[in-house]
């Protein structure tokens, strides 16, 4: 009897990084009403422009706007399965945040991200920083959430010391 292959779902190694390769992120996420209300109440967000649909139908919009910080962080969050589930030690920031065009509710959101840069980390030996790309589209391929930031991951503990590659630009 031959032993079956098991296969973990996990991130990326630092070491499995390509500078320029684009991931992308699928399923798409459609935001709704509900999706929008939860957030923006529970990160205690008062603007009137995500809550109050008198106010919001007011404004050259005409309704409420889904909340900028939730598309970031669902583009985000859409990466992780790919990139960063359980390989990662840290986010270390984000260098530029926008948002070109509103979301609004029943929009789906795609998600892709490009691997701008790595490089071994100096002082930590074995892992890497990595600067990551992400855009989100809705689903006209209108461009709503563009974000580039910098996360630490893990090399391979398998690869030991060769985990120590450079990165390139």
């Amino acid at each position: 009897m031959t032993e079956e292959r098991r296969i973990r779902q996990r991130g990326l190694w630092f070491d499995e990084f390509e500078t320029g390769v684009v991931y992308e992120h699928r399923p798409g996420r459609t935001i709704t009403e509900a999706d929008d209300v939860l957030f923006t109440t529970m990160t205690m967000n008062s603007q009137a422009l995500h809550l109050d649909a008198h106010w919001a139908a007011q404004t050259e919009f005409g309704e409420r706007l889904v909340n900028s910080m939730l598309t970031l962080a669902t583009i985000v969050g859409m990466s992780t399965g790919q990139l960063t589930n359980g390989t990662i030690v840290a986010n270390l920031g984000f260098s530029l945040v926008e948002f070109p065009a509103p979301m609004r509710h029943g929009d789906t959101l795609y998600g892709e991200t490009r691997v701008a840069e790595t490089r071994a980390s100096r002082s930590r030996p074995g892992q890497g920083v990595v600067t990551l790309e992400h855009v989100g589209c809705n689903q006209d391929g209108v461009v709503v959430a563009r974000a580039v930031r910098a996360v630490l991951m893990q090399g391979n503990p398998e690869r030991g010391a060769s985990s120590e590659r450079s990165g390139s630009s």
